[in-house]
């Protein structure tokens, strides 16, 4: 019997949107559903929450090392929000790429925009906008996470972030939870079917061709 099973080279999926509009929700549910799908760990320089672990939730380092991971090459992407810096470590990726693994990026769209730059072919991009300016404001002060003047700021950030909209391969208006995380696993699906992802069609052709 043939073996169909086709060696396939891992993408980035790049979830992006303004604090609020559900990407880290999205995020968790395609992370529970999806066993090919593992989450990029970024490095940062912020302090850690009392919830989150070094090493699981995020590389925590100080500004210097992370000032030597840039210098070093070490960084797909890195950028400053709201005064910490988050930077992504290479290494880690390129070997879940190499292996047919697919990694999923939660960052902004200035790592976006520096992920391209570099490994536009295994990019995929997809950026998330709420239903309304109201109900992204309303979400951020149920999460009940920030207070009242990081709300204002995140707020105020949030028309320069959806500005970018159009740098992304796929938009989503995540006015439904449900519907929302069904149409990223339709793009994921689409986008592993790629030709050009699907590093060992030829040779499964050649098969075919061969009356095998």
């Amino acid at each position: 019997m043939v073996d169909t099973h086709i060696k396939r080279r891992g993408l980035m999926l790049v979830l992006s949107s303004p604090s609020g509009a559900g990407k880290t929700t999205i995020s968790r549910r395609l992370l529970d559903t999806d066993d090919n799908l593992s989450l990029s760990i970024s490095a940062t320089t912020r302090p850690p929450r009392p919830s989150e672990t070094d090493g699981k939730d995020y590389y925590f380092v100080t500004p210097e090392r992370f000032g030597a991971m840039v210098d070093d090459g070490e960084l797909l992407e890195h950028a400053l929000v709201f005064g910490n810096n988050y930077g992504t470590p290479r290494a880690p990726v390129e070997r879940a790429l190499e292996t047919g693994r697919d990694v999923l990026f939660d960052i902004d769209w200035q790592g976006t925009q520096q992920v391209r730059e570099t490994a536009r072919d295994d990019l995929v991009s997809v950026f998330i906008l709420p239903p309304s300016t109201t109900e992204l404001e309303r979400r951020l002060h149920t999460r009940a996470q920030d207070s009242e003047a990081v709300v204002h700021a995140r707020m105020a950030k949030a028309a320069d972030e959806m500005s970018h909209w159009a740098e992304y391969d796929y938009i989503i208006i995540n006015d439904d939870l449900e519907k929302s995380v069904e149409q990223v696993e339709a793009i994921l699906t689409a986008e592993r079917l790629k030709r050009e992802r699907r590093v060992g069609l030829r040779a499964f052709v050649e098969t075919l061709r061969a009356g095998q």
